[in-house]
């Protein structure tokens, strides 16, 4: 028996002895794919490898190199104990070793020798438990990602209603939520004075969506007037910024970021940063950040498009008019955002339409659905990334260049056949900056400081040193390319490479 007759699941067997490992091969095998680790080193490289497809490892606890309270230190830094189970199969009976093998995270304990129906038992029992887990986790996310839907969904025609009664297409809300999230992406990678992070800047991109509900409580003859406002016309329609921020104030559930964002930008949207704005005149840094980035993206689309009062402006001329203060005063910082990101500004105003909305929410929760399918587009994005890995793999074996491959967490170096016989290293060394080894053949402590200054625009460094190839001190080329992350701001993750002897002359 076995937890499922649709996946056929993989288990690391970590042991030196290669008695004990073909034990446990024969008495698993025939329902798992097993692959084998002689030490606690070759179990982390393998496990950095392959996380996503092993589904549990038996892990002795006496091995050279590392043992296996390392390996379960590794998969507890990394994090990986919270998706692999481990069963710690060993001679060591004290009641120490065992309670700080259970400390450490592992699932089950077994005392050599064990027994053939022990082993199987507790292996299924261990699997099924995880699988359980993962499908509870999976209904909860479900759960959750509907409601977040909902949540969308009601902001979306909520605010589609004003823009109806405002006789516009609906444009102006997807426009100011597109502008406010490149804003607040850009203010992000500037400073952290607002403590702005991915889910903050979703939170106050979705509530800018509600930034004029107030003007439902317009008169449309006002709302709609072609001409200009009188003095009392433009009075009544000031009045939409404090309407909005009493309507959010009846809103339940007042402690939400999300109602306290809409709030802000609803009453102080129209501020501006030298006091001149309405309903309270605040100055400065008084003006929330929500308030002063939906304010910018709201100038900035009313200029560009068409109104009943107006033609709409190009974007050049919007900008210029915004720089030239003609349109109110605005957070110095706010406006190099501005012109800093003008040309994706331009792009995705250009793209958007209603179906832009669908593609916002579809990028937003793509990550949350992969989840909940029994064949999920994260499984196939693993399935295509363990093939491309896999024909990296191949490429590293069959070369007869020093090609390497650097990843940031976990810290690991991976070389190729060829290259690792060169320098005289292993092909995956765990933690490479410490103990000094690498830096005794290769040296270039520098390489790594360069590589983390680079820019994902500017990824490629070369580097000029001396190495130990075939016991030999030689002048070397290294050229590597780092790797950053799609992240806001981009994370440096690692870098791979390609390390080429030099001429002596070729060095100078």
């Amino acid at each position: 028996m076995v937890p499922s007759d649709k996946q056929r699941y993989t288990i690391l067997v970590a042991d030196d002895s290669e008695m004990n490992r073909s034990i446990l091969r024969s008495m698993l095998e025939e329902s798992y794919d097993i692959i084998e680790a002689e030490d606690g080193l070759q179990a982390v490289a393998l496990l950095q490898q392959m996380e996503q497809e092993i589904s549990l490892v038996l892990l002795d606890i006496v091995m050279p190199n590392m043992d296996g309270f390392d390996v379960l230190s590794a998969m507890n830094k990394y994090e990986w104990i919270t998706s692999v189970p481990v069963i710690m199969i060993s001679a060591e009976n004290t009641r120490e070793f065992i309670e700080r093998a259970y400390d450490m995270g592992v699932t089950d304990y077994i005392s050599r020798p064990f027994d053939m129906m022990v082993v199987r038992r507790r292996v299924i029992n261990t699997l099924m438990l995880y699988a359980k887990q993962r499908r509870l986790a999976n209904m909860v996310n479900e759960q959750i990602y509907q409601k977040e839907k909902v949540n969308n969904l009601m902001i979306s025609i909520l605010s589609h209603i004003v823009e109806f009664r405002n006789e516009e297409s609906g444009l102006h809300v997807l426009h100011i939520q597109t502008m406010t999230e490149l804003l607040l992406k850009s203010l992000m990678r500037k400073t952290d004075k607002y403590k702005l992070d991915r889910e903050t800047i979703n939170l106050i991109s979705n509530a800018s969506t509600l930034h004029d509900v107030g003007k439902i409580g317009i008169p449309v003859e006002i709302l709609n007037k072609p001409g200009k406002f009188t003095p009392e016309e433009f009075a009544v329609m000031k009045g939409h910024s404090q309407m909005g921020a009493d309507m959010m104030k009846e809103v339940p559930f007042q402690d939400e970021p999300l109602v306290k964002y809409a709030y802000e930008i609803c009453r102080w949207h129209h501020e501006r940063y030298d006091g001149r704005g309405y309903p309270d005149g605040l100055v400065g840094e008084d003006i929330p950040i929500s308030a002063q980035v939906v304010a910018l993206a709201d100038v900035y689309d009313a200029l560009t498009s068409e109104r009943v009062y107006k033609p709409a402006h190009s974007h050049e001329k919007a900008l210029a008019m915004i720089l030239n203060g003609e349109c109110g005063t605005f957070q110095p910082l706010l406006l190099e955002c501005l012109v800093e990101s003008s040309d994706i500004i331009q792009r995705e105003m250009a793209v958007d339409t209603v179906a832009r909305g669908d593609q916002r929410i579809i990028e937003n929760t793509a990550t949350e659905l992969a989840q909940y399918e029994e064949l999920s587009s994260a499984d196939r994005t693993l399935h295509i990334l363990e093939y491309e890995r896999s024909k990296y793999r191949f490429f590293m074996d069959m070369s007869k260049d020093i090609l390497f491959e650097y990843t940031c967490d976990p810290p690991m170096l991976a070389l190729s056949p060829w290259g690792a016989r060169r320098l005289g290293l292993e092909e995956s060394i765990v933690d490479p900056h410490v103990g000094g080894r690498l830096q005794d053949q290769v040296g270039p402590q520098e390489l790594s400081d360069l590589l983390r200054h680079t820019t994902p625009e500017e990824p490629i460094v070369e580097y000029r040193c001396q190495a130990r190839l075939d016991g030999q001190i030689r002048p070397v080329l290294i050229t590597s390319q780092a790797m950053w992350s799609s992240d806001e701001p981009p994370q440096y993750t690692g870098a791979i490479g390609k390390v080429a002897e030099c001429e002596e002359e070729d060095a100078l």
